[in-house]
């Protein structure tokens, strides 16, 4: 019988959370971000927006599709819309004290947007403070999901009157 071979003691262990990429190309691939069981930053593990909004410009990712799983290395640059399997953005410290505005998002390529985002901070916040806020990717929560949006691809965002 042949023997098994040790696994690396270098390997470290990822979870998985699906999540939908539409790419700057139009392209939509459905797969697996892989994740640190602890965040570098909070209690918890790591989330997908502590992912894009950090590292190398390069990241990996298991395309699911065509019966075949595969792991490419994607340029976080070309990534327009993530739209996550869970509602992380819940889980950002601050969540329930935030101010949310309905807002529609124009991008420069792709559909515009309509969803909920969240501005941290102070009392009297504004949309404009989170339009200046450091992190390339932006949770906006719709009625179906919560989506991580590339900033950069953003043209334009308007707040909607309730």
């Amino acid at each position: 019988m042949a023997e098994m071979p040790q696994p690396s003691v270098f390997r470290v262990e990822k979870l998985r959370s699906h999540a939908t990429l539409t790419l700057a190309t139009g392209e939509v691939v459905a797969g697996c971000f892989f994740l640190s069981p602890s965040s570098a930053h909070l209690p918890g593990p790591e989330r997908v927006g502590e992912l894009l909004n950090e590292g190398a410009r390069f990241f990996p990712f298991e395309l699911h599709g065509d019966g075949a799983e595969r792991t490419v290395m994607l340029n976080r640059a070309q990534v327009l819309i993530v739209t996550l399997a869970e509602n992380e953005a819940r889980q950002v410290p601050g969540y329930d004290l935030a101010v949310p505005y309905l807002v529609s998002i124009g991008l420069a390529h792709g559909p515009r947007l309509m969803g909920t985002i969240r501005v941290y901070g102070r009392e009297g916040s504004r949309l404009s403070d989170w339009t200046h806020e450091r992190e390339r990717f932006r949770y906006v929560e719709d009625d179906r999901a919560t989506l991580l949006v590339n900033m950069a691809h953003v043209v334009d965002v308007s707040e909607v009157p309730r």
